[in-house]
């Protein structure tokens, strides 16, 4: 008796795990909770990596982690306007924003405009300090356009020609500006994006196959070409050996004896060593992975690794639940471009990947990847709140939140008032008969 009560409890919790993901703001939920979190431990491993080189250069230990704050809260406010615009919407933004994207590409390339920090010439500078990286508003102009443009000749992609055409020359055309930059970080996303919008569109398996093949090569012509790409891929395969721990092979050597250094728990929050002058070049943007491995131990790696797990889950639940195609092709698109380019930039910091310059999406510090990739998750949002049942879900909680805040307490029982004596009727006197 007691076995069948306790197998019936176990099939009733399992039924219960399983109705949570089956409920229609599951993937709502995940894509919010996810982001937080990765938001939170961006913003704290920013302030700790970051407060050594800001007290040197501003005087103020929070000088940089400030300007992520603020980059935070703009960011947010790009997701929370972004989660309630409808599709239809994002589909007319597609072709402006990528036609911006590329016009800022062009612009960054010419000498006296764009800002050059390490021998690439990326950003724009604006007015305050900040600046803007075009690179990034053209992974979110790729993803949108190319959707849009993929639903509009749906009805002709069995032909190759309209299938790749203009679609591929025109993320080509992307990809030969950022790698004028040079940033092959990027250039690898870009085509991540252009990929998955082939491979969720349905694109034949000799096109596909013929198409990757052909990207392989051209990067590795690419990297090759370049000596100091190459020099990269040589301290890449062992970059602590003697002759390349203080040349080429310094920052992944550095990222490698900060993980290390981490073990399973960690150093603590804030006692890290590679944010000291003489370690990582990059403690705060492209290696704040190592930095988290130093101080919060393998604990804290996995923890950022499940947590784009779950984003990732999420970003490919939406676009398999929704049903609108344009939704589909975009949000698999973002999901792609967070899942690839965080895994590209985890790889570096172990030792899987050639240092390429990319941050770590959520957590790394800047304002141009930071608020394009909210920007990009509120898109999500958006998506997800238009998932089979997610408006009645969300009618209903906000029925629910309203009817607790409009409801009154019940009025208070009347009680008879007690005349006092000044108030009550003034008797007439009994004449009495003498």
């Amino acid at each position: 008796m007691t076995t069948v009560a306790g197998t019936s409890v176990r099939r009733s919790t399992a039924a219960t795990r399983t109705s949570v993901l089956q409920r229609p703001l599951a993937s709502y939920y995940l894509v919010l909770v996810s982001t937080g979190l990765l938001l939170a431990i961006g913003f704290v491993m920013v302030l700790s990596a970051s407060s050594v080189r800001a007290y040197a250069t501003y005087g103020n230990s929070y000088a940089i982690a400030l300007k992520q704050g603020i980059f935070i809260g703009v960011g947010l406010l790009a997701l929370f306007v972004a989660a309630r615009v409808p599709a239809p919407v994002w589909r007319k933004l597609g072709a402006p924003l990528l036609l911006v994207s590329i016009a800022l590409l062009v612009v960054v390339l010419i000498p006296g405009v764009g800002r050059n920090v390490d021998g690439a010439t990326r950003w724009i500078a604006l007015p305050g300090g900040f600046n803007l990286q075009p690179s990034e508003l053209a992974k979110l102009g790729v993803a949108l356009w190319g959707a849009d443009l993929l639903v509009r000749k749906r009805k002709l992609l069995g032909d190759w020609k309209h299938l790749l055409i203009p679609l591929v020359p025109v993320t080509g055309l992307v990809t030969v500006l950022v790698m004028l930059e040079p940033d092959m970080g990027t250039t690898i996303v870009v085509t991540s994006i252009l990929m998955s919008l082939l491979w969720v569109v349905g694109a034949p398996g000799r096109v596909f196959g013929g198409l990757l093949v052909g990207a392989l090569s051209l990067g590795l012509v690419m990297a090759v070409a370049e000596p100091y790409r190459l020099a990269r891929i040589v301290g890449f395969l062992d970059p602590c050996a003697a002759h390349m721990r203080l040349d080429r092979g310094f920052q992944a050597c550095q990222g490698l004896m900060a993980l290390d250094a981490g073990g399973w728990f960690g150093l603590g929050l804030g006692a890290g060593r590679e944010k000291w002058a003489g370690g990582l070049p990059n403690p705060y943007t492209d290696y704040v992975f190592a930095i988290v491995g130093e101080e919060l131990g393998l604990l804290g790696t996995l923890t950022v690794l499940l947590l784009f797990t779950i984003l990732t889950y999420a970003g490919v639940r939406i676009a398999k639940r929704t049903t609108d195609p344009f939704s589909r092709l975009a949000a698999s698109a973002i999901t792609i471009w967070i899942a690839v380019q965080a895994l590209v930039n985890i790889g570096t910091v172990v030792g899987l990947v050639p240092i390429t310059g990319i941050p770590l999406p959520l957590i790394s510090f800047g304002g141009s990847a930071l608020i394009s990739t909210l920007l990009s998750v509120g898109m999500l949002l958006s998506f997800a709140r238009n998932e089979p049942g997610a408006q009645q879900a969300l009618a209903a909680r906000h029925g629910r939140v309203r009817t607790l805040l409009t409801r009154r307490s019940p009025a208070p029982t009347s009680v008879p008032r007690q005349r006092s004596r000044s108030s009550a009727p003034a008797r007439r006197p009994v004449s009495r008969k003498r």
